[in-house]
């Protein structure tokens, strides 16, 4: 199937490591070019030469979210067209109820959802201009099924279902889509070395099903990209391997 996005732009937050990295390589492998961002100079790089590697194109883009002044400074970095935004980055702080002070839960809520609004806030209207355009925000499915701990990371996250239909309601008929793609727990190298061979709900209570791939994601959110999903937007897609305890989105 083509996917149509083949010599589109697509900036991806946070895609120096981890599951933004897997997104990175997917729309890469898919044709389109692919701004890796890391916050410090030559933090991208390692993922734009993996790129390159395997045929694809990739620039390496800097700049500190969690301001709006580096948010905008990065994107002015960004010359010409701009077509695909995912706003990848995150943090999942640890903490218990117990423990998490006030400064945490506003740290959390800067990370997971300012970031995310900043990008997505300041890339819109150059989507708008295209006439074409898919922003993609990461969520959790810890949305639907909270865990005990890191209650200021799940809080967080659990703002951004709203967040994505607000704005899609905003950008209705401009011809750009707004989505959310929400993973469980990701076959991460750091998740692979904690299971060590074991029972996922042996490591992680509560938790059932398949772990997702980090590419598996990054295809989901490739697809959510795609010329196919046009008529898709104001939706959260859960990849959980069956995880949550609910039915619905």
């Amino acid at each position: 199937m083509d996917l149509g996005i083949a010599g589109r732009v697509a900036l991806v937050t946070g895609s120096y490591r981890g599951t933004g990295s897997a997104i990175a390589r997917s729309l890469a492998a898919e044709g389109a070019h692919v701004l890796v961002h890391g916050f410090e100079t030559g933090q991208a790089d390692p993922v734009v030469h993996l790129i390159e590697s395997t045929g694809g194109s990739a620039d390496a883009i800097v700049g500190d979210l969690s301001s709006d002044e580096g948010t905008a400074a990065m994107l002015g970095q960004i010359p010409g067209r701009l077509d695909i935004v995912v706003c990848n980055y995150g943090v999942a702080q640890s903490g218990r109820w117990s423990n998490v002070e006030t400064a945490a839960w506003v740290e959390a809520y800067d990370r997971n959802v300012l970031t995310a609004v900043r990008v997505a806030a300041g890339a819109a209207p150059r989507l708008v201009d295209q006439g074409w355009g898919r922003i993609v925000l990461l969520g959790t499915v810890g949305t639907l099924r909270p865990a005990a701990v890191r209650p200021q990371y799940y809080g967080a996250k659990a703002a951004l279902p709203a967040l994505t239909v607000s704005l899609a309601k905003e950008l209705a008929g401009t011809g750009v889509t707004v989505n959310l793609v929400s993973p469980g727990l990701i076959a991460t190298p750091e998740v692979l070395e904690r299971l060590g061979g074991r029972p996922v709900g042996e490591v992680f209570p509560g938790m059932s099903g398949r772990i997702a791939l980090p590419n598996e994601v990054g295809d989901l959110v490739t697809y959510v990209c795609s010329d196919q999903a046009g008529a898709i937007t104001g939706s959260n897609f859960r990849i959980d391997g069956g995880s949550a305890e609910t039915a619905l989105p």
